[in-house]
C-alpha cells in the first residue's frame, strides 16, 4: 500500500519524507484521532497520504464539501475530546473563518490544529495573503515549521499547546515548507482515543451575546498565558551566539539566512521564531538590546518586523532594525539566497561576490500551464466558442472559476473575462445579467459547484437572472491531485459512499432548462450551448466527461492505446484543428518543400478523436497502437 512506510511503529527510523508527509507522520505521533480538509495546494499531499493509510491508522478522514464544512467538523470532534487536524491552503482559511474565529471563543477540549498552507509568489493560487494575520485577528497560538523534522516535530507541540491552552493552534506553512524533502527521524506513534464524548455546556460552547462577552476576556487570558508559553518555548531560540549583529527570522526565510551568513562566515547571532503568536515579546527584548543592528528577514508581510518595532520602541531600546518596512527587504514573493544576498550587501555595505556557478538570470520563453491534451473542458471550451460565433454574438461576459479550467483564458478560447474566489462564477454571473444587456455565460467545475456555487445558483433562480451556467463535471477534483468530492461514489476513506446527482440537485433547485451533455460529441455541444444561449432565464449545462488523465491511466492498464494521425493527402490546412480547437499535441511545421503543414505528435496525443469529430474533410484518422 503506498505511504506505509509512514506508519511505522519504529523510533529512530529515518525517512526521507516530503514536508507533508512529515506532518501526517508528526499528526500520528501526536494521537491523531480526526482529520478533514478541502484539497488545495500547497496542503493537498496530506490528504492524499491521509486517504491511503487512514483506515489502517484508525483515523477518520474526509474530503469535506469546502473549508469551513471541514472547520466545523473537525472543532466539534475536537469539543469531543479527540485529538483533530484541520487543513487547507491559504485562501481556504477564507471560506473557513467564520466558523475558525468562533472556535478560538468557544475552544476545544481536545487538541485542535488548524494547518493553513500559504503560497508565496502564487505557484497555485490567485493572491500570497499572510496568513499570519489571522492568528493575530482570532487570538490563536501559531506555529511556523523551517524544515520537514520540525513539520513532524512541530505538529505534535501544536497538539500539545493545543490542550493545555484549551485553544486550537494556528500551524502556518508555506509552498517550499510543505514540498521541501528532508530525513526526518521518528518518534512513537501514539494510541488514539477513539470515539469522544461531548459533555453539553452551552455557556462553553454557544456564543450568544451574553456568553460571548465572557468568552472574549476568556481568550485574553488565554493568550497572555499563550505568550509566557512562547517566551520559554524551546521552538524559539538563538543560534551562534557572538557577533554584534543580530538577525530575527522565521520559516522557510530561516533556511536561506543560515545559509546564507554560513556561507559568508559573517559575525552574526540568528534568533529563529517557530512559536511566533502570541509575539515572544520578552525573548526579543532580550534578545535586541544585545545588538546595534537586528535585520528581520521574513516573507511577505512585515510581521515579525511591526512586533519587533513596537518591543523596541516601548522600551526604549535604541538599536538599529533594518526589514521590510525601510526597504531593505521586497514585501512580495517569496525569498531565495539571492534576495537575502541582495539585503546584506545594502545593510552590512558589504559586496558579496556571486560565485562562478550560481546561474545567471536566464531570458527563458514563457511556458504557461495549458489544458492537457484530450482535456473534456478544451471540448467545452470550443463548442461555446462556436456557438457564440455562429450567433454572431461578440461581448458575451465569461465568468470563470477556481480550477484546471480556469485556463480557458487563454487563446483561442478567452473563456474567462472575471474571476474572484472558489464558487464566485454563478454570483457574480447574476450581478452582471442584472447590470448589463450582454449575456452571460459563467463556468464552474463539479468540485468547485459542491464547494461554494450552490448557493449563488438558488440566488440566481429565485432572483429571475438571466444567465447560461456551465458545470465542468469531469468525475474529480482534478487541479488539486483527483480527490473524491459529493458527485462520486466513494468517500475520503475510499469506501463506498452515496453521491450527490448534480442534474437532480440542479433540477430540485426549480430551474427548468437543465441538459446534460458529452463534450467529445461537439455537435450536439455546440447546438446545447445555442439553445441555451437563446433561452430567456437561466440555463444549465453539465459537460460530463471524465477527466482525460483518468482515462488515460484506465486505458494503460488494459492495454488499449490509440492516437490519431493526419492524412496529408486530405488536409486543406484549415485551422480548425491547430488554430481554433489547438489542443496541444497539434502542431505546424514545413515539410521538405517548404510548405507549412499541421500534424499530430503520437507521443501527446490523448486519442479522444475530438479533433477528428470537428475536422470537415476527415483527414485525421484513427491509429490503433499496439
Amino acid at each position: 500500500m503506498k505511504y506505509q512506510n509512514i506508519l511505522a511503529n519504529e523510533p529512530g527510523k529515518k525517512e526521507f519524507l516530503l514536508g507533508n508527509e512529515a506532518i501526517v507522520r508528526g499528526a500520528l505521533e501526536a494521537g491523531l484521532d480526526f482529520a478533514t480538509t478541502y484539497p488545495g495546494t500547497p496542503s493537498s499531499e496530506i490528504g492524499n497520504v491521509l486517504f491511503y493509510i487512514a483506515k489502517q491508522a484508525g483515523v477518520y478522514f474526509e474530503f469535506s464539501t469546502n473549508e469551513k464544512v471541514a472547520m466545523e467538523a473537525s472543532a466539534a470532534a475536537a469539543a469531543s475530546g479527540l485529538r483533530a487536524m484541520v487543513f487547507f491552503k491559504h485562501v481556504g482559511l477564507n471560506v473557513a473563518a467564520d466558523a475558525f474565529m468562533s472556535t478560538a471563543y468557544v475552544g476545544t477540549n481536545g487538541g485542535l490544529v488548524i494547518i493553513s498552507a500559504d503560497d508565496p509568489s502564487m505557484h497555485s493560487s490567485q493572491n500570497e495573503q499572510d496568513n499570519r494575520h489571522y492568528a493575530m485577528l482570532s487570538g490563536m497560538p501559531m506555529i511556523e515549521p523551517s524544515n520537514a523534522q520540525e513539520m513532524k516535530d512541530y505538529i505534535k507541540e501544536a497538539f500539545e499547546i493545543s490542550e493545555k491552552l484549551k485553544l486550537p493552534v494556528l500551524f502556518r506553512t508555506t509552498t517550499r515548507v510543505n514540498h521541501v524533502r528532508g530525513i526526518v527521524e521518528y518518534g512513537t506513534l501514539q494510541n488514539k482515543r477513539g470515539k469522544g464524548y461531548f459533555h453539553k455546556n452551552p455557556s462553553k460552547y454557544v456564543p450568544v451575546p451574553e456568553n460571548s462577552r465572557r468568552m472574549h476576556r476568556e481568550l485574553l487570558e488565554k493568550i497572555e498565558k499563550a505568550r509566557e508559553m512562547s517566551n520559554k518555548s524551546p521552538l524559539n531560540k538563538v543560534e551562534w551566539n557572538y557577533g554584534e549583529i543580530g538577525i530575527i527570522t522565521s520559516g522557510v526565510a530561516y533556511n536561506y539566512v543560515y545559509d546564507v551568513a554560513k556561507q559568508l562566515g559573517l559575525k552574526v547571532n540568528i534568533l529563529k521564531l517557530a512559536f511566533t503568536h502570541p509575539f515572544p515579546d520578552k525573548l526579543v527584548k532580550d534578545f535586541i538590546s544585545k545588538h546595534k543592528k537586528i535585520i528581520i528577514a521574513e516573507e511577505l508581510e512585515p510581521y515579525l518586523e511591526r512586533e519587533t518595532r513596537v518591543v523596541a520602541q516601548m522600551h526604549n531600546i535604541d538599536v538599529e532594525i533594518y526589514g521590510k518596512l525601510n526597504g531593505y527587504f521586497p514585501r512580495a514573493y517569496e525569498y531565495n539566497p539571492d534576495v537575502i544576498k541582495d539585503a546584506f550587501e545594502k545593510i552590512l555595505n558589504i559586496k558579496i561576490e556571486r560565485n562562478a556557478y550560481e546561474p545567471k538570470p536566464m531570458e527563458l520563453p514563457d511556458r504557461p500551464p495549458v489544458l492537457c491534451s484530450g482535456c473534456p473542458h478544451r471540448a467545452t471550451y470550443y463548442a461555446a466558442m462556436m456557438a457564440l460565433k455562429q450567433l454572431k454574438i461578440k461581448d458575451a461576459i465569461i465568468t470563470s472559476d477556481i480550477g484546471c479550467y480556469t485556463l480557458g483564458i487563454q487563446k483561442p478560447y478567452e473563456m474567462a473575462d472575471y474571476l474572484l474566489c472558489m464558487g464566485s462564477s454563478i454570483g457574480t454571473a447574476v450581478g452582471f445579467s442584472k447590470a448589463t444587456n450582454q449575456k452571460v455565460i459563467g463556468f464552474v467545475g463539479d468540485s468547485t459547484f459542491f464547494h461554494a456555487a450552490i448557493p449563488g445558483l438558488i440566488d440566481a433562480y429565485h432572483n429571475k437572472a438571466n444567465l447560461v451556467y456551465v458545470i465542468l463535471d469531469n468525475r474529480t477534483t482534478a487541479m488539486t491531485g483527483h480527490q473524491p468530492h459529493p458527485g462520486l461514489p466513494m468517500d475520503g476513506m475510499g469506501n463506498p459512499a452515496p453521491y450527490v446527482d448534480i442534474e437532480k440537485l440542479v433540477k430540485g433547485i426549480g430551474i427548468d432548462w437543465v441538459r446534460t451533455v458529452d463534450p467529445y460529441n461537439v455537435k450536439e455541444t455546440i447546438q446545447a450551448f445555442k439553445d441555451a444561449i437563446q433561452h430567456e432565464g437561466i440555463s444549465v449545462i453539465i459537460s460530463k466527461r471524465e477527466c482525460a488523465l483518468l482515462w488515460d491511466a484506465r486505458r494503460r492498464k488494459q492495454g488499449e492505446w490509440w492516437v490519431y494521425q493526419i492524412n496529408q493527402d486530405k488536409c486543406t490546412q484549415c485551422g480548425l484543428c491547430s488554430d481554433w480547437l489547438a489542443c496541444v499535441a497539434i502542431y505546424k511545421k514545413k515539410d521538405e518543400t517548404g510548405k507549412e503543414r499541421v500534424y499530430i505528435n503520437d507521443a501527446l496525443c490523448d486519442g479522444c478523436g475530438v479533433c477528428a469529430t470537428i475536422c470537415p474533410f476527415n483527414a485525421i484518422e484513427k491509429k490503433v497502437i499496439k
